[in-house]
């Protein structure tokens, strides 16, 4: 049996509430504006905090306050932990009956794979509300309010367990009047033309040229740090994209972008569902996983 906390460490919200508010506006007025309360009324909420903690958190200097290293330190701790009890009551509200998943997404996955999708899931489970909030990189799941987590890399994430989901190929590309602007027939060619990077795939460049038998210096180009910001830069004849032929198949069926070199790489890395252990047994989200996965492997058209 879990051991209660002493109730001296546990403070009440409206106390906490009013001490963030102070601790963010730096003004007892501005506190108590916001939280339509009388300027006394706060004052005496923070006072009472300070007497339940033993420990001084606010600097009273005139008519200004001013956190002390203390209060400073737990304002940044209460302000997490308000934040996340608003997100569990949101939850609650648009979902009283429970089966909310939080999931994590990496942007032009979420919005170019799974988004067209998931319809066909929440028709399947009407009982789970979806909850979307990007991620561009991996993150501690006892820190935030995120049941699973789209992870793309290698095998491994501290702490959390990984369901294979799929693999890539990516694919140079351009638009069809860069191409023809410019004298691209072999992969040595690209070499001379202006490539763009994603920031979080620093070396795909380096991989392709290696695959395909180029030797090279060093690469350069302008840095992105999302595939649809560098698709659009693509479309617009600004250079060369290494993007992944599943995101970018519309534009490439439209023929907003063409390959400016016919080589598909594989990519080493994965996409993968991240999840911590003690929350496999959820069933939204074992629900989940075993239709994302599914999903995945089955390569269905939307």
């Amino acid at each position: 049996m879990t051991m209660l906390l002493p109730r001296r460490f546990l403070p009440s919200i409206s106390h906490l509430a009013a001490f963030e508010a102070v601790a963010r506006t730096g003004s007892v007025t501005a506190a108590a504006r916001e939280l339509d309360l009388t300027q006394s009324a706060v004052s005496r909420q923070i006072k009472a905090l300070e007497e339940q903690l033993g420990v001084e958190l606010f600097l009273r200097e005139r008519q200004s306050v001013r956190l002390t290293l203390a209060g400073d330190a737990y304002a940044r701790e209460i302000r997490e932990a308000l934040r996340r009890i608003s997100s569990a009551s949101l939850n609650l509200r648009a979902n009283p009956h429970g089966g909310t998943l939080n999931l994590a997404i990496l942007p032009t996955f979420g919005t170019r794979w799974l988004a067209p999708r998931l319809g066909r899931f929440l028709a399947a489970n009407p009982g789970v509300t979806i909850n979307l909030v990007t991620r561009l990189s991996s993150f501690d799941f006892r820190l935030d309010s995120i049941d699973a987590a789209i992870h793309f890399g290698h095998p491994h994430w501290p702490g959390a367990e990984l369901a294979l989901l799929m693999s890539e190929r990516t694919l140079p590309a351009c638009s069809p009047d860069f191409l023809k602007r410019n004298a691209i027939s072999r992969a040595e060619d690209l070499l001379t033309m202006p490539l763009l990077h994603l920031t979080t795939r620093p070396d795909a460049w380096e991989r392709w040229f290696a695959d395909n038998g180029v030797a090279f210096q060093s690469v350069h180009g302008m840095l992105f740090d999302q595939f649809a910001t560098a698709a659009q830069a693509a479309i617009a004849g600004l250079g060369v994209a290494l993007l992944p032929t599943f995101l970018i198949q519309e534009e490439l069926n439209r023929g907003d972008l063409v390959a400016a070199v016919d080589r598909e790489m594989e990519s080493r890395e994965r996409y993968y569902l991240a999840f911590p252990p003690e929350r496999a047994d959820y069933a939204p989200l074992s629900a989940f996983r075993d239709w994302i996965v599914s999903e995945a492997r089955s390569g269905s058209e939307t």
